[in-house]
């Protein structure tokens, strides 16, 4: 899979674009750091982008709906390892189902995390004094805005999009992030984006069969 390099704030050198950090970015407002997702659907999308990294990575593939280890070895990235880890410790629990209601419990969080110790998100409190919470926002709005602005754009004008693409369009889609990605576009365009989703890896279209399903489940339940 393709890779971007994303210059994160100050000293820090670039690095390779990971796909659960851009669609926090995509999630997120790019000034406020304000989500444009119901939590259910937010968590399950970074879960679901966690794994995509590491199928990214030739670790994981997914087959029948259910997850196989390719590559146990450690990845360089900690977020990944700890996923990874899981996965092959835990290997009686093999669903895909089943991983991305227990890595979604955490992955805002760790997701978060990794974020902020590379200088992409930093910390700010929010607020009365006895009542102050911490929030993470983007740091540099540009950065953050990146891959919305060429998603939207590209999908826009049906330009063909890199693998990385095509897995940040399905995460949107499966996750209902597409009405606000799309905003105001024609039913062309939004046909267009199913029809690029529909096109990706076997492996992939399973992994976001299962984010739906799950996305699906937790929105009958926010409603009720």
């Amino acid at each position: 899979m393709p890779q971007r390099q994303v210059r994160a704030a100050g000293n820090v050198p670039a690095r390779p674009a990971l796909i659960a950090d851009e669609f926090w970015f995509m999630a997120h407002d790019d000034q406020t750091g304000r989500p444009r997702l119901f939590e259910s659907a937010l968590n399950h999308g970074l879960a679901a982008a966690l794994l995509a990294e590491l199928y990214s990575e030739e670790r994981i593939t997914f087959i029948g709906g259910r997850i196989e280890v390719l590559r146990p070895s450690p990845p360089k990235d900690w977020l990944q390892h700890l996923v990874l880890d899981r996965l092959t410790t835990q290997f009686q629990y093999a669903d895909v189902r089943t991983w991305l209601a227990f890595l979604a419990v955490t992955a805002g969080e760790q997701v978060m995390t990794r974020m902020w110790q590379v200088g992409l998100l930093r910390q700010q409190q929010v607020g009365r004094l006895w009542r102050q919470r911490t929030i993470h926002v983007p740091t540099d709005m540009n950065v953050a805005a990146s891959s919305w602005a060429r998603l939207s754009v590209d999908l826009r004008l049906t330009r063909r999009l890199t693998s990385f693409d095509v897995v940040l369009a399905g995460l949107a889609l499966h996750t209902q992030l597409d009405r606000a990605l799309l905003d105001g576009a024609s039913l062309a365009v939004r046909t267009h984006l199913r029809q690029v989703v529909a096109q990706a890896p076997q492996p992939v279209r399973e992994l976001l069969a299962e984010l739906d399903s799950a996305v699906g489940g937790s929105v009958l339940s926010y409603r009720t």
